[in-house]
């Protein structure tokens, strides 16, 4: 992704749908009214390794936003206007 406002919105989303799944009964209620609630079992599996990449994610995103902000990377403008040209 070139733009890191964009890298950085998907990844705090992502952080907070795998967070609302870790911390409340949401995923484990929708599971059981589809019946499959045998899979509730498997969810820490799952659950706790998306979130750890999805923290990450947003990290590395405010790391390159911060970057970017400083002038440090391409900002979208300079890459959209080089390929018209």
């Amino acid at each position: 992704m070139k733009d890191p406002k964009r890298l950085l919105r998907l990844s705090i989303i992502g952080t907070v749908l795998v967070a609302l799944c870790c911390f409340t009964p949401i995923l484990v209620i929708l599971l059981g009214a589809v019946g499959l609630a045998t899979l509730t079992g498997y969810l820490d599996y799952v659950l706790l390794p998306a979130l750890m990449f999805f923290i990450g994610l947003t990290i590395y995103a405010l790391w390159r936003k911060k970057q970017c902000d400083a002038g440090g990377g391409t900002s979208t403008k300079s890459a959209r206007s080089s390929r018209h040209e």
